[in-house]
């Protein structure tokens, strides 16, 4: 059965998400999702992917990490992830703990979607190098696998690299939180086969989804790897029942809907019409 989960763009002006967790959780939906971004660099270089204005709330980001935290503490039930957690911004050891710690506090609740991320000055100012931040990228999933999953981790990377460590708390959920990876090239596609446990996504283009799935196990089966091993997570469609009919009968693992940072009588109306789709 496909689930449906809750987008949130969580910011300090909005409903408060510690709130919408709880909202979401009374009304059935089975996981919280919350956006990353450090800061937005005010040169505005990178434009907007949609060709508008940047929206208010990108500058406005809760921290995702500390964000679920708080959410762990009032909900029971709900799945806690990224969408996305910009990994290539984050030192990995650091993160490795953040996760497996946020993993422990909810009882195996955590889930971590990355992504390269759009804005190449955000990701500079970090000392990301843009052209090569899929191949750092691809190294910190490795090196958090190898923390979350080792008494005694290392990792020798071109980009990461530390020698034996001992780092606890391992995560609960075995071998790790399921790690699903944004994006739609076929580039995406093959890192989810050979590094991450799914796929992320965006539905801006649902036909571009759709034959993404059917491409996705191709690839799977050419890589001999399961097709079902792979969840697929449909990340922001359009709420229109007969697309969102067409994602479940391709046995999507979930449905992730959309929620601007809106005060509590917006947020309730939104989620009670998303009721429909549960």
């Amino acid at each position: 059965m496909t689930a449906i989960g809750i987008f949130y763009f969580a910011t300090e002006y909005g409903h408060s998400v510690v709130d919408v967790a709880q909202d979401i959780e009374q009304r059935g939906f089975e996981s919280l999702w919350l956006p990353e971004h450090t800061h937005i660099p005010a040169s505005r270089k990178t434009p907007y992917a949609s060709g508008a204005e940047l929206p208010k709330e990108y500058a406005h980001t809760l921290d995702p990490f500390v964000a679920l935290a708080a959410a762990a503490t009032v909900t029971e039930r709900i799945r806690l992830a990224t969408g996305i957690s910009l990994l290539i911004e984050r030192d990995t050891i650091t993160t490795a703990k953040t996760v497996a710690t946020l993993d422990v506090l909810s009882q195996g609740r955590a889930i971590l979607g990355v992504g390269g991320g759009w804005n190449r000055e955000e990701a500079e100012h970090h000392g990301v190098e843009w052209s090569r931040r899929f191949q750092k990228l691809e190294e910190q999933i490795g090196a958090l696998k190898a923390i979350w999953t080792r008494e005694e981790a290392s990792f020798s990377g071109e980009h990461i690299r530390f020698d034996p460590i001992w780092s606890w708390p391992k995560p609960i959920q075995r071998p790790h939180p399921p790690i699903v990876l944004g994006g739609e090239t076929d580039h995406t596609l093959r890192r989810v086969i050979k590094h991450c446990d799914g796929w992320l996504p965006r539905a801006r283009d649902p036909e571009n989804v759709l034959s993404g799935i059917v491409r996705l196990h191709e690839l799977a089966r050419e890589a001999d790897r399961d097709p079902e091993s792979i969840s697929i997570n449909v990340f922001a469609p359009r709420p229109d029942a007969v697309l969102i009919n067409q994602f479940k009968d391709m046995d999507v693992e979930r449905i992730i809907l959309w929620l601007p940072p809106e005060e509590r009588d917006g947020i309730s109306r939104r989620l009670d019409g998303y009721t429909r789709f549960l």
